[in-house]
């Protein structure tokens, strides 16, 4: 149900337009005055406004600066019995969706309500697709091991060097291999992607070298695998402590030779890939355990990168909740949500097992479950709810 706020000084003209409204499915909320409809814009959020321009205490005029530098997103809709072409032109140009004479004719008011909804709608599909066609996320973060890091993916990334990324679970490796990939001479080929504690190990030969038809009993056609897919570009295989001893071997190969071979083939492709891997493992435990080769380690570990887990870095975590609270709210189609110091306060000093990915649910299950600002007590009732 779409919410609208109604700002008049005239009750009759309030309680007319809200039955109408309410009639009509909306949800009304009335303020009598300017200063009255912006704090009600405050606390909640609206889909539409609709405002007098003549009223005590604070204009629409006004009401319609201020409340754009709240949230511009909302469309208000001006209406006055004392209006000219020039307050019309005026309200227009500070950002007024649109402008009615008193008294306004019932259809083009429920046609420019219904158009001024269209807008929001669009506004807000608009923003979710500008961040999902966007190449990549902005690494968030101004603690001193997240500028090490920027600064070696600068110094990195235009080179073939390959990389070895560790650390913990939900750090966030594959955006380190993103931006790798971005600010590489490669940015233009493909970044392919590749979960290797995902894939069977009877199957991750063929998912990444690719099968020719009949090579076995499900292989119905020919596959191309991940290797040939990332050519001229980069792969990047995450959670590579998990590959089979086996994958290890053909894997260091295409390494060495720059050439693959797919399942129930004998003919050599060769393949011009930068290989990125990252793992939540220690490695040189795992050659120790005999479950990694020690040849393919050095392989891929020209360059480490350890990204730090959430606990230590809790001087981004504001920057990050700001970050996390814009996009979720865009999401969801409402106006960002506003944290207290308390909160921040709260959510440095809790332990991060789950880091960043845990971080993100966190705040979207606060921006569900808090008010238009989230408190430290939301912070203490659902963090970690019992």
């Amino acid at each position: 149900m779409s919410s609208i706020l109604i700002i008049d000084d005239e009750k009759a003209i309030r309680k007319t337009l809200g039955e109408i409204l309410s009639y009509e499915g909306y949800k009304i909320d009335e303020a009598a005055d300017g200063e009255e409809g912006l704090r009600l814009f405050k606390e909640k959020t609206y889909d539409v406004v609709l405002c007098d321009i003549k009223m005590p205490k604070m204009d629409g005029i006004e009401f319609l600066d201020k409340a754009g530098e709240i949230n511009a997103d909302v469309p208000v809709i001006m209406i006055s019995g004392h209006g000219t072409i020039e307050t019309a032109v005026e309200a227009v140009k500070k950002g007024a969706f649109d402008y009615i004479s008193k008294p306004p004719d019932l259809n083009r008011l429920l046609i420019t309500i219904r158009n001024a909804l269209d807008k929001t709608s669009l506004v807000t599909e608009t923003k979710v697709l500008k961040r999902k066609v966007s190449k990549v996320q902005e690494m968030i973060g101004e603690s001193e091991p997240i500028r090490k890091i920027k600064d070696t993916i600068e110094k990195v990334a235009p080179t073939e060097a390959r990389v070895l990324i560790t650390g913990e679970n939900g750090v966030g490796k594959e955006l380190v291999a993103r931006w790798i990939h971005e600010k590489s001479n490669r940015a233009t080929g493909p970044l392919v992607e590749v979960n290797c504690a995902a894939i069977p190990t009877e199957l991750i030969e063929s998912e990444l070298f690719g099968h020719e038809k009949g090579s076995f009993t499900s292989a119905i056609k020919q596959r191309i695998g991940k290797f040939e897919q990332a050519n001229g570009g980069t792969l990047f295989l995450d959670e590579i402590g998990d590959m089979s001893l086996s994958a290890q071997a053909k894997v260091l190969r295409a390494l060495q030779e720059g050439k693959i071979t797919r399942v129930g083939a004998d003919k050599d492709i060769s393949v011009d890939v930068r290989v990125i891997a990252a793992t939540n493992k220690d490695l040189l435990k795992e050659v120790e355990d005999k479950n990694f080769r020690l040849d393919l380690y050095h392989r891929l570990s020209v360059i480490l990168i350890h990204v730090p887990s959430l606990n230590e870095r809790r001087p981004d975590i504001p920057l990050l909740v700001d970050r996390f609270l814009a996009d979720i709210c865009v999401d969801y189609g409402i106006s960002k949500k506003s944290i207290d110091e308390g909160a921040i306060k709260g959510l440095q000093e809790y332990n991060w097992s789950g880091n960043i990915r845990e971080l993100r649910n966190v705040v979207e299950r606060l921006i569900i479950l808090s008010g238009k600002t989230i408190t430290e007590e939301d912070v203490k009732s659902y963090v970690s709810p019992r």
